[in-house]
């Protein structure tokens, strides 16, 4: 599970409140905020808006896809996908070829087809979820 340092839409503040819930990886903030109920309190926790956490989970669960790390994060913050709901909104195709094409402007290598293929349809799954 990816460090929640990670998540990059979290402001410092809010950050350290999340550490000292406990809350060190994004796998341990998805399951802390889980359900509305759970999302809504720990809100309160942070001091933040549902919204904030729903925009976290949603990069959390970004991270938290298969074959997915620092530098694959990179690549797709590049392509201007901070989350799990920008794939979502993306066809396969479509996706495939942001995905490439920030590789190629970083310049380094892209991740395998079968890779992109595998989080496209891993975010779909988990959208149904």
């Amino acid at each position: 599970m990816p460090p929640i340092e990670n998540l990059q839409r979290v402001p410092q503040v809010a950050l350290d409140r999340l550490l000292h819930q406990g809350l060190f990886t994004t796998g341990l903030f998805l399951e802390v905020s889980e359900t509305p109920t759970r999302r809504m309190y720990l809100a309160d926790q942070v001091g933040v808006s549902i919204n904030e956490i729903d925009d976290w989970r949603d990069e959390a669960l970004l991270l938290n896809l298969a074959n997915f790390g620092a530098d694959e994060q990179r690549i797709l913050t590049q392509a201007g996908i901070v989350g799990l709901k920008t794939v979502i909104a993306l066809d396969a195709e479509t996706f495939h070829d942001r995905v490439v094409e920030a590789a190629y402007t970083l310049g380094v290598d892209a991740p395998a087809d079968l890779t992109i293929q595998g989080w496209h349809d891993q975010a779909q799954v988990l959208a149904e979820g």
